[in-house]
């Protein structure tokens, strides 16, 4: 049953025709019910549930919370591009994918460890702090101004600035330059090296 804080502000955008479907396709593939699957990801199966009808729409730490929980990638959650030899990509080969105001050009090769994307984020998204599963995340501001909070602490980031962090770390990402702002975001399926593997963990 949903709050009416949890429902608020809630705006059914247009229907996705790619990842609502997707994210309800991935999940029964793996076997897995909205019960299963919410909390590995961090959600609600309430919340999932209208993530997988569009009724609501994925911001970026939960595709990739998703991602991470499927066994599978941000840019196949989006609609993968077909998987070529040629390492170099086009701009404007693919076409853009959006969720949550919040539009993704994919800018590398599906099946990748490490998986790229190109940013444009409108004014004053992403409320929320989100913690996601173990891997690192990078980010480059390409144009506007970017607020990053990790945790209890807030950056605000210009063009040509760049961030790296561990994706454990709870965090929000925001443009804060009324035009929105744009950036390159890199991520990677594996967990960051621990420094201190021998400490006693309590």
């Amino acid at each position: 049953m949903s709050t009416p804080a949890e429902g608020a502000g809630e705006l059914a955008g247009p229907a996705l025709p790619d990842v609502a479907p997707r994210l309800r396709d991935l999940r029964r593939r793996r076997g897995l019910t909205l019960e299963a699957a919410a909390p590995r990801a961090g959600l609600s199966p309430a919340h999932l549930s209208r993530l997988e009808t569009g009724a609501r729409q994925p911001s970026l730490p939960m595709l990739l919370a998703l991602a991470r929980t499927y066994g599978t990638t941000v840019s196949e959650l989006l609609g993968e591009m077909p998987p070529e030899r040629e390492p170099v990509i086009r701009g404007g080969r693919a076409e853009p994918a959006e969720a949550d105001g919040w539009t993704y050009h994919r800018a590398g090769r599906p099946g990748r460890a490490m998986q790229a994307l190109r940013v444009e984020v409108p004014y004053g998204t992403q409320r929320e702090l989100v913690r996601v599963h173990p891997g690192e995340e990078w980010l480059h501001v390409l144009s506007g101004r970017l607020r990053l909070t990790l945790g209890d602490a807030t950056h605000e980031l210009d063009p040509g600035d760049s961030a790296h962090f561990d994706s454990l770390t709870p965090h929000r990402i925001s443009a804060v330059s009324h035009g929105g702002a744009a950036f390159l975001f890199v991520h990677t399926l594996l967990q960051s090296p621990d420094p201190h593997p021998h400490h006693p963990h309590g």
